[in-house]
């Protein structure tokens, strides 16, 4: 609750993620044309880039201000382990800016004509994978946490690791336009949200705990 008070204030991050994804979805038709056949094509990628983009605009923010007053000192203390810390500040990252993403997501599809069969798949696809940015996102976070102007390396360092997940859900989205089989994508997208969940949490603890010492 204190992480999701900390986002809804101003300037903590919500709302930011909202306004780059509504950003992208009206300059892309700006820029590649206003031909629904083109954008129709190239709309489950776009949405997926501005979502991947949108996750990474507040990923500093994570642990940075709980590091800078102490807080992160004192959980790192406290009876409830570290990896739990980890995963509930995954977890309100996620529901400040994954989930309101994941929510406009087909009002942005309807400015780049995605297909009408398409639409289910899209939430579904973000659903499965917006956890894994969030995810992976706090573990770069403990990475670069105390380091000075970290935004640009916390980028670095995360974007090879969003791939997957942007490849699958994208693919997702768009073999659910064409009508194609979705078994694949769907199980892999859903594969490395599973494994993120479950291996991350450990990881960006120990980061964490060595960043502290």
């Amino acid at each position: 609750m204190r992480d999701l008070r900390l986002a809804l204030r101003a300037g903590g991050g919500f709302g930011l993620g909202l306004a780059f994804f509504l950003i992208l979805a009206v300059l892309v038709p700006l820029g590649v044309g206003p031909e629904p056949e083109v954008l129709a094509r190239i709309a489950p990628g776009v949405l997926w880039v501005g979502a991947l983009l949108a996750c990474l605009l507040s990923l500093d923010r994570i642990f940075a201000l709980d590091y800078e007053d102490g807080s992160l000192d004192l959980l790192a203390t406290a009876p409830l382990p570290l990896e739990a810390v980890v995963a509930i500040k995954a977890l309100a990252h996620w529901i400040t800016t994954g989930l309101p993403l994941v929510l406009v997501s087909p009002v942005l599809g309807l400015l780049l004509f995605l297909p009408g069969a398409a639409y289910g798949w899209l939430i579904v696809a973000l659903l499965l994978g917006t956890p894994a940015l969030s995810m992976i996102g706090a573990f770069g976070a403990a990475l670069t946490v105390g380091v000075k102007r970290g935004g640009l390396l916390l980028s670095l360092l995360v974007l090879p690791m969003y791939v997957p997940t942007l490849v699958f859900g994208a693919e997702l989205v768009s073999r659910g336009a064409q009508g194609l089989s979705v078994g694949t994508p769907l199980a892999l997208l859903a594969g490395i949200t599973a494994g993120a969940a479950a291996i991350l949490p450990f990881a960006a603890a120990l980061v964490l705990r060595i960043n502290l010492r």
